[in-house]
Formats: C-alpha cells, structure tokens, sequence
C-alpha cells in the first residue's frame, strides 16, 4: 500500500497522499498510510465516520470522485475541514471499492495555484492507483489476511539518493557560504539541520535548537502566526515569507522552502516595519510579522512527580513537546467545528475521542454524567468495558476523583500514579494500565453536565498551559453534551411515538406471504413519517398500504398515525376512493405538510391487484418466471395539497408466484444517484434475488441500499409474494 501511494503521488503529481482502510465489520474510515506531512498533521483527521462532512467520506459514500479545486471551494462544500486547512490547496478523494465491497478511500492534495479542474492524466493517474489499492485489498482478503490499519498510520517518505562523503562536505559548505543564515526543519517542525549564521541571528545554540521546535526552543517565536506560516508552507506547497521581532529590536526575515520531506529556511536581517501613521509602531503588524511572546509561562514543573517539557523520563525516554499555542488553537477549532456537527451523545463522545486522544497524547478516555445520584458512564475509548462496568452506577457520595469531579466543578490533574493513590487510594483508573490523568468538569451555562477523564500511558506534568488548554477542550465538550442529551430525550420521545403508531405485526392472509421493514435514517436526520400496513379485509383479500409523510420530526410521525388511521377506516373501498377519502381528511386537518402513498387491494381468488398512487415511488412487480418490472400506474397528486383531486387506479395480475414490492424513496434516494437509474437498480436486485425467503430478501434489499450510499431518509418495505393457501405466510414486520 506504501508503494502504491508512493506511484499515484508521483504520477499525479500530488504532494501529499493518504489513504484511509475500513476495516471489517466496521463503517467507520482509519488512517492507514500517509505521505507529504506529519502525523500532527494528519491526527485530526485519524478516523472519518461515514456521516463526517469531509471529501473522503462523500466519495465513500458515493463511490465517485471528489474534487475540491480551491480553499473557497472547501470552505464552501466542507466547512469544517475548510476551516482548520484554510491554506491554498486543491484536494481529490476517492474510494477504493469493487463491485462488491468499499474498502477504504484515497486521499491527494496539490499545491496552491493548481487548474480548476484535475487533467486528464491527473485523474486517470489517480483511477489506476485506486485500483491497484483495491487489487492490493481484495487479495489479502481473499486470502484470510485483511490489510488492517495499525495504531499509527505508516509514513512513507520520498526516496531520494543519498550523497557520498566528499559530495556531502561541499554541499555543508555551500550552505555555509550563503549569506545569513540557514536551517532545515522535518515534517514535524523540528530543526535537523542549522548553520552557525542562522544560530547566531536567532540568538541561540546550534545544539540547544537541533532537534526541538523553534517556538519551543524560542520563546519569542511561540506565536500562532509563526507556526500558521509553517502549517501553511507544508500543506499549500508554497514559498511562504515573514518578518518577525526577535527581542529586544531585532527584526528578522524568514523564507520557507517547502517540499515532501520538510523545509528549507532560510534567515536574513530585516528593517523595523515602518511605523502606522495612526497608531505608531506596532510589534505585532503583520508586514512585520506576529507580535513578540507575551511571556506567558508554559514551562516550569508545578511537581517533581514528572519530567518537564523535553525532558527524558527515569526511564531516558523523551517524552513529547508541550503543544504550542498555535498547535491548541488548531485542535480548539477544528474539535468546535466537529463538535457543532454532533447530534446525541454518541456523536459527541465519538468526536470527542478522534480530535482528543491522538492531538494530546491520551491513551485512554471516558465520560460520564450523573443520573440519580450516580455516576453515568455515556461513552468511552481505551478503557476496558469491565473498567467502566465499576464506575457505571457509582454513587456521587463516593470518594473518587470522578465523583469528586462533578460535585466540586473543580478538574483535578494527577502527574503519576503516586500523586494519584496518594489522595484516592481506591481509584479504579489504577486498573486502567495509565500513569497520568486528568479530569475534567464539564460545565456549561454554571452547571456541572458531566466530567471527562483523559489517561496518559506516561507521566505528565500538566504545566498550567496544558491545563488551559484542557479546561477549554472540556467546555466545548460541555456544551455539545448539554445539547446531544436533549436531542437524544426528543429522539427517544419521538421514536417511541413512530413505533407506536407502525403495526407491531402483520395479519395471517391465507394466501399471502409477507415481510417488512422499517429503518430510521442515520443520525441527526430526527424522525421520519415512513409506514406501511396490511389489512386483512376477508379469507380471500386484503389491503397493502405504504406511504412517506414530509419532514423528520414529530408533527411528521403524528400525521403518519393519522394518515394511517384514515386508510384503515376506508380500506376495501377501491384504491381510488380510500385515497381520495383519505386526501380530504388530511386537507381538512391542513397540517402544512405532504404525504405521498400507495395503496393496493389484492384480490387472492382471482390473482389480481388494483393500486392508486399519490405522488409514490412506483410499485416492483416480480413474475414467476423471474422478470421485473417498474409498474406504470396513472399519477396522483400528494395528499394534502387539492381537496379535490382524483385518484386512478391500474392493475396488475398476481398469479402464484409474483412478488409485489411497495417501498419508500429512502430504499432508493442517494446523493448523485437518479432516481430512475435507482429504482432500475432496485429491480436488479429484486431479479437476481427474488427467489430468496422473503426475510432474507428484505435483509439483501436493505443491505444493498446501506451499501450503495449514504443514506439520509427513514426506509419503510413492504414485500408481499402470492403463494398456494397452504404455504407459510410471515407474520412479523421484521426490523
């Protein structure tokens, strides 16, 4: 797979490259392999659900290209990746799927200033590595060996020859001779390389920079601007220049000269910006680059339990930097922007734990809120379920950190194991494998709505800008929490109101087998009015009904349970007039909303059917001898809207042996897809698979409509198949 990415970089001439797998039996993307940039980078960006508003999800979920041509474009389309990359780009995303299986997605980005649209060869470029991707895929599948992705993404850096000795001593002093000063820094930012000049300029030590982040080994430097001017660079690809006071009074210009495998910088004295005629001299006006450091103090242990920032532990180990400021803000945004996108807890619990745990460095994470005097455990990612199992139900009153906690509204910072038995001796994090944590109140509007705990595989010291940083983080959790909860009340209200107006069964009609299903759509999208019904009128006939009411929310599925209750009252009319009488009811009522229907009578004794439809999706008909067709009825209008419209009815033969298939657009709705290519797709499968026990086939056409997109609609399906009297006939709706 590394090698793969490594050709479509080279053949498209993309600069950075990742490719995301899907595991089995899961929906959600992982980051697999990534070239072009640092895993810093890329954390955010670690796993994407398939509802996330991001180009590798829509192309998944779509199974065709995306292109974005320009950060006004991703602003546009893709607000929240839009955001957090607000850099010159152009991006394309692709999925790596067969007919049969989405394995995972591609993802390519171009410098700044690359054409509208993807040349010819830019994208057939891109079409072969996707399908050499997937070959590479399916192979180790179909050998019991499924390509997984591991805890971190693989790196893959760009091949390039090696100098010998003597090439390698004049290329050192080639640089030497330049004027100012230079330096190189990798894909994280770090410094691998600096000359004595560039040293002297900034002030500093050759060997007190090499190997450290300039704004964590220069303080004057830990400026968002700064490290947004390097950010910049990696991802647009682009020469990025700026001037900046190294105090007292000296300014400094910085060139940056990115490519796959870091930055070349070169340093050189600049003038004092010229002063503003309004407001005089300003250290922070940006043709002068960011203001100076404000002094504020990220460093200096508040403990002796862990080392400080670039510290080695007892164990030698270096453990990571502090983030910088700039770093925070990054993942303070870009966690707001996905947090504003999450609809009930889970949502909030999932984000939550993709942005936090890879950009802080967490292990472990759980959160909690409080029902009845106890602690609730809503979500968590790391622990072991039998870890959370024990706080689930734990009484406020008890002496732990997280009861503490939320009683007290106050976070509490634990920099080892030590610091943490010595105040809670009987902690149950002990059992988690951390040795640092945090816990945080999750407060909003002055009310304590939860607590998160964060555990660290290692010590950590938990400098007071790290604290900052995590109270803030907790507070935009809060907020969201506070939110998904009442969504998820309204949800749960609203659900149990659509389930209690759905028949719980379908009625024995000799003659006649039947299945159902009904599914509410993804998450965020509330309720639906989807329903369906089968109406046993006598031995020898019965009424099918389904229909789809406008909206998701509760006046939707209370008019469905209207609606409904109007086809009961008139059924064994003909199809026309129930339809009809059942238009006038909902006129009358006027409740601002439309619903389409279709409603069949079928005549077992002499194998017939007669259908009015109001707006719906036509009815499938599968003869005995396996051919499909899309059934070609008279249109009626929606109810709901005339008063006085008219419904026709057509008809259709059913001798034994033919399966009649009444759906709603949700079975066939997806985003680029036509609905006449769908519903032709639908009977595609309805042929190929007819022949199956209907709860198995009810199970293939749900499937295969989960499987072609991502759905937004609830999916109600009625399946009725004519069968001798004698033959088995369903009873249960199935969901």
């Amino acid at each position: 797979m590394g090698a793969a990415l490594s050709d479509v970089l080279r053949s498209s001439g993309a600069s950075i490259g990742m490719v995301y797998l899907r595991p089995p039996g899961e929906s959600a993307l992982w980051l697999a392999v990534l070239s072009g940039v640092s895993l810093e980078f890329a954390s955010p960006w670690m796993r994407v659900a398939p509802q996330d508003p991001v180009p590798v999800a829509e192309a998944v979920a779509g199974r065709r290209l995306v292109w974005v041509a320009d950060r006004e474009e991703m602003a546009r389309r893709f607000p929240r990746a839009g955001l957090v990359l607000p850099y010159a780009l152009s991006l394309a995303a692709a999925p790596l799927a067969d007919e049969d299986t989405v394995r995972g997605g591609l993802v390519l980005l171009w410098p700044g200033g690359h054409a509208p649209r993807l040349a010819a060869s830019e994208e057939d470029a891109v079409r072969r590595g996707c399908d050499r991707m997937t070959a590479v895929l399916a192979e180790a599948a179909a050998e019991g060996r499924p390509v997984r992705p591991g805890r971190q993404p693989l790196l893959v850096r760009p091949a390039r020859r090696t100098p010998g000795p003597i090439e390698a001593v004049a290329a050192t002093e080639f640089i030497h001779r330049l004027p100012g000063g230079s330096c190189s820094l990798d894909l994280n930012g770090r410094v691998t390389f600096v000359t004595e000049g560039a040293a002297e300029l900034l002030g500093a030590d050759p060997d007190e920079l090499t190997g450290a982040l300039p704004w964590e080994a220069l303080p004057w430097m830990d400026h968002p601007a700064v490290e947004d001017h390097y950010r910049s660079a990696v991802i647009s690809r682009r020469t990025t220049t700026f001037t900046t006071l190294r105090p007292p009074d000296r300014w400094l210009r910085f060139e940056l000269h990115p490519d796959a495998s870091g930055i070349s910088v070169r340093i050189t004295p600049a003038p004092a910006p010229a002063p503003d005629p309004d407001t005089g001299p300003r250290d922070g006006d940006r043709t002068g680059g960011p203001e100076r450091a404000t002094g504020e103090d990220l460093g200096g242990p508040d403990t002796d339990a862990a080392p400080g920032p670039g510290e080695p532990d007892r164990d030698g180990r270096r453990p990571p930097a502090l983030p910088s400021r700039a770093t925070s803000l990054y993942h303070l945004m870009h966690l707001a922007a996905t947090l504003t996108e999450a609809a009930g807890v889970q949502d909030v619990v999932d984000q939550a734990a993709d942005q936090i745990t890879p950009a802080l460095g967490a292990h472990a994470l759980a959160m909690l809120t409080t029902e009845d005097g106890r602690l609730r455990v809503v979500g968590h990612r790391g622990y072991t379920a039998e870890t959370m199992g024990r706080f689930d139900s734990m009484p406020l009153s008890a002496n732990t950190p997280a009861a503490t906690v939320l009683t007290g509204g106050r976070p509490l910072f634990f920099s080892s194991r030590e610091e943490l038995r010595s105040a809670y001796p009987a902690a149950v994090v002990l059992e988690s494998g951390g040795a640092a944590w945090a816990f945080l109140p999750l407060i909003t509007s002055s009310r304590t709505v939860g607590s998160l705990i964060l555990a660290y595989d290692r010590p950590r010291a938990f400098h007071p800008g790290e604290r900052a940083i995590l109270t803030s983080l907790a507070g935009l959790i809060a907020q969201a929490l506070d939110r998904a909860r009442l969504y998820d009340s309204k949800q749960e209200l609203a659900h149990r109101l659509q389930a209690g107006l759905l028949p719980h069964t379908l009625p024995h009609v000799p003659g006649l087998d039947v299945a159902a299903r009904y599914l509410p759509a993804g998450r965020g999208t509330g309720v639906g009015g989807d329903f369906y019904d089968l109406i046993r009128l006598t031995g020898t006939s019965a009424a099918a009904a389904i229909g789809d009411v406008q909206g998701h929310n509760v006046e939707a599925a209370a008019l469905m349970g209207q609606v409904r209750a109007a086809v009961h009252a008139s059924a064994g009319a003909p199809p026309g007039e129930v339809l009809t009488r059942t238009n006038r009811l909902i006129t009358d009522l006027d409740p601002g909303l439309f619903t389409s229907c279709v409603y069949a009578h079928i005549d077992l004794r002499h194998h017939r059917a007669l259908i009015a439809t109001a707006g719906h999706p036509p009815p499938l008909v599968r003869h005995p001898d396996g051919h499909t067709e899309v059934l070609d009825l008279p249109p009626g209008l929606l109810l709901g809207i005339d008063p006085a419209a008219d419904y026709p009815t057509g008809g259709v033969t059913l001798p034994v042996g033919t399966l009649l298939v009444l759906y709603t657009d949700g079975l066939i709705e997806a985003p680029g897809v036509d609905l006449d290519d769908a519903t032709a797709d639908l009977a595609g499968q309805l042929a190929a698979h007819g022949d199956l026990d209907l709860e198995d086939l009810a199970d293939v056409l749900i499937a295969h409509a989960h499987g072609a997109a991502l759905r937004t609609d609830d999916i109600a399906l009625l399946l009725l198949r004519t069968v001798a009297p004698s033959s088995p006939t369903g009873t249960g709706p199935g969901t």
